[in-house]
């Protein structure tokens, strides 16, 4: 496997654990993440439930990415599926389809409970998720505390899946001693660090409205998240929906260890063709764009006003207030091993003209001395100019990108139903409670992006294009 090696074949968390040092070589990283394994229990009760079905679906997506030794999946699974995802008709039809194990026994596992209340005790790492309204997050197995207030969005589930895979990652990883302990959430309608998200909100609006026009530039870790949390939403009627996918890119075999839709049998191919059909399998209608993202075009008057962004370079950020998107919602994420858990997302247009907020690229930590480096270099394996392509390449974990695409849609669900919209939110999972989130100072209220209807929304409204 090392002889094979290339700057677009490593595992991004296998890259994390060689930059950190915590590996010597790659074959010692890749063994590391083999001897990860998770354990995913759905509750009897939850298991009907789509929000609940979110969580359970994106936790295996994420898990199966990040416990490279196999994530096991139990519960009632023989429930039908509820979400309008093209994985099957049961949920344990959706789990197989994902990469997750059935029937199979792993001892000694941390595990992630998907719903339900408060479960006895249990030794080593147990955590449940919970969501409720806009709100979600994850608590000991054992926590009597419940998220408080009505039925959640499905975004919520997605949420709670991220942030719960990120919990069980940093406790196998060593990362936070109090992996587990601990309660861990936020709201999508009100993501200040002031809000307790275990707390009923009143300003939380019901899911009515939904996006039906949208261009997504960058079709890998976010990109592909975005999609991911567009196809949980509960659209009464998909085929409403119309996506333009931009990316220059191929799939390569490292892009399946960040990309939430991405596996080997769509290896080689274009990141536009491959996401285009998982879209219209899902209802979706869609356009490709395959140039790379700039200043010297113009969005048409027919096409969507709003852009999810998800580009990794300056240079292409630089023009995303330049080409007549009315609102462009851009997140970033760390590239390297000590802040690849931490996000920034920005609303364009605001007081800062994109230009200046991404003046130029930021120089990565130089990990090129580290002795994994120089084992692929003494073996023969890279020479140097793949040795410095490989150590440039970003370390990158799925859960990171999940989490900052529930914020992302969340500013267009927010919009939508007449709620705040933030020119910027900076997290660092780490330190999930230091988050900040400002609120934009632009008026977006007569902004018409064009919207279609929920499944179970009321129908006094029609869709608007």
């Amino acid at each position: 496997m090392t002889a094979q090696i290339s700057p677009d074949s490593l595992h991004r968390l296998v890259k994390h654990a060689i930059d950190s040092g915590a590996a010597t070589s790659v074959a010692e990283a890749e063994a590391l993440f083999r001897g990860y394994r998770l354990t995913v229990e759905i509750d009897g009760a939850a298991a009907n439930e789509p929000v609940q079905q979110a969580a359970l679906l994106t936790t295996v997506a994420l898990g199966r990415r990040v416990f490279l030794g196999g994530v096991t999946i139990a519960g009632a699974l023989e429930e039908p599926l509820k979400l309008a995802m093209p994985l099957g008709r049961t949920l344990g039809e959706a789990v197989r389809a994902l990469g997750g194990l059935l029937d199979e026994t792993i001892l000694d596992a941390p595990t992630i409970v998907i719903g339900g209340g408060a479960r006895e005790r249990r030794k080593g790492f147990c955590v449940r998720t919970a969501a409720a309204g806009w709100r979600g997050g994850i608590l000991p197995v054992h926590s009597e505390l419940e998220a408080e207030g009505g039925s959640a969005m499905p975004l919520s589930g997605m949420l709670a899946a991220g942030l719960a895979v990120n919990e069980a990652f940093l406790f196998v990883n060593g990362g936070m001693p109090a992996a587990g302990r601990r309660a861990v959430g936020l709201s999508l309608w009100r993501p200040g660090p002031e809000v307790d998200w275990l707390q009923s909100d009143e300003s939380e609006r019901a899911l009515t409205y939904l996006p039906s026009r949208l261009w997504l530039i960058g079709l890998g870790h976010l990109g592909q998240a975005y999609l991911w949390g567009l196809g949980l939403l509960p659209y009464r009627n998909p085929a409403e929906v119309t996506l333009i996918l931009q990316d220059i890119d191929v799939v390569t075999d490292s892009t399946e260890s960040t990309s939430i839709l991405s596996d080997s049998t769509i290896v080689g191919k274009k990141k536009t063709r491959a996401m285009a059909a998982w879209a219209e399998r899902h209802g979706f209608a869609t356009s490709i764009q395959e140039r790379p993202f700039a200043a010297d075009f113009k969005r048409q008057p027919d096409e969507p006003a709003i852009a999810l962004c998800g580009l990794d370079n300056a240079v292409g950020r630089q023009a995303l207030d330049r080409v007549g998107f009315d609102l462009i919602v851009e997140a970033g994420l760390g590239r390297g091993h000590r802040d690849f858990r931490t996000m920034r997302l920005h609303v364009l247009p605001g007081r800062r003209a994109a230009a200046d907020i991404w003046k130029q690229a930021r120089p990565g930590e130089k990990v090129e001395d580290r002795s994994a480096y120089a084992k692929l270099l003494a073996d023969g394996v890279l020479d140097r100019c793949g040795m410095t392509l490989l150590a440039g390449k970003a370390v990158g974990a799925p859960f990171v990108g999940s989490i900052a695409s529930t914020l992302a849609l969340s500013e267009v669900l927010r919009l939508l139903h007449g709620g705040a919209v933030h020119q910027l939110v900076d997290i660092d999972l780490l330190g999930l409670d230091q988050r900040l989130v400002s609120r934009h100072p632009n008026d977006f209220s007569d902004l018409n992006p064009g919207f279609t209807m929920a499944m179970d929304a009321p129908c006094s409204c029609r869709s608007r294009s």
